[in-house]
């Protein structure tokens, strides 16, 4: 099965939540304290490049590409700076963070577990790391180093955001909310990344109508998040509310839309809008759509044994 944007995990689901799309924030502009390439371990706390400029100098222009999304910038400034002599702990979270935002998420653990030495930058360095664990699917391992972080530092929001993902992989929802509230409230929040994973969790407990409240506030504060628009279409197909999900723009992909309302269709039983919509998904790519003919012919397998199996959505667009 393919997901939408769900990270992968090392913990079973329920069918819904394959469907749904969830954000860590690992690539948002809040992508925070950063790092980049080419990762060493912890040197001196500054240090003079021959071009004359220290780590205090480079830091807050790569931490500004991260933030703005320039990754390609952010890693040609470390590069530039590690070729010119350039070490220091703060250098090498950054690169940490690069990796994470190009989603090398081994190379993110192996730059960021000596920047833990550091006192200044332990929490920082836990976060990246519980980040990159809950993305490898080492659940666990990233539920330690969440709680090991908010513990240092309460205002790290993507700590507590990635920390109520977790509680919804256990279904702990109670702490879920609690952790989603957290991340709300922290300084410098991208809280439409937090509204829509929220809205994920509340659809996991089967709340739609507070579901896509969350959703359309999460695209309210930012229009562009793909991951909510997606999981709203997906809340009102839950509902049966079919023509409003599948209405799209110049912008969307309408197979794609139309294939994960189908699915979602079939999902709920309703067998005959799922065949229309999927067909009409066939159509409208053009082409050999392998998803939508598997997920057609998936719905007409349910329809004759009437069992409730997880199918094959498409990347939103």
């Amino acid at each position: 099965m393919i997901g939408l944007t769900m990270p992968r995990s090392n913990l079973a689901v329920p069918p819904l939540a394959a469907l749904m799309a969830v954000v860590l924030g690992i690539v948002t502009p809040e992508v925070g304290s950063g790092r980049g390439l080419f990762g060493h371990g912890p040197a001196a706390a500054s240090a003079t490049t021959s071009a004359g400029k220290n780590t205090e100098t480079v830091a807050p222009q790569v931490r500004q590409a991260l933030d703005e999304r320039r990754f390609v910038d952010a890693g040609n400034m470390l590069d530039a700076a590690v070729a010119a002599g350039a070490r220091s702990p703060e250098l090498d979270l950054l690169s940490g963070e690069l990796m994470l935002a190009k989603g090398n998420f081994k190379d993110a653990l192996q730059i960021l577990q000596p920047v833990e030495s550091v006192p200044s930058l332990r929490a920082a360095a836990l976060e990246g790391e519980g980040l990159a664990y809950s993305m490898l699917g080492r659940s666990e391992d990233a539920m330690a180093h969440l709680k090991q972080a908010i513990a240092l530092d309460k205002s790290l929001w993507r700590a507590w955001n990635c920390l109520g993902r977790e509680y919804d992989l256990r279904r702990d929802w109670p702490k879920a909310t609690q952790a989603y509230g957290a991340a709300m409230v922290a300084p410098g929040a991208n809280v439409a990344i937090v509204l829509n994973n929220r809205g994920y969790s509340k659809l996991l407990q089967r709340l739609t109508t507070d579901a896509a409240a969350d959703f359309v506030a999460a695209l309210d504060k930012d229009p562009s998040l793909a991951a909510a628009r997606t999981n709203l279409r997906l809340t009102l197909a839950l509902e049966g509310h079919y023509a409003r999900a599948t209405a799209v723009g110049p912008a969307d992909d309408r197979a794609a839309v139309l294939n994960n309302v189908g699915l979602t269709a079939a999902l709920r039983g309703d067998y005959l809008q799922a065949d229309t919509m999927l067909n009409q998904a066939i159509a409208a790519r053009g082409q050999y759509y392998s998803k939508a003919s598997e997920n057609l012919q998936l719905s007409r397998d349910l329809a004759t044994r009437r069992e409730d199996t997880p199918g094959i959505a498409d990347e939103p667009h």
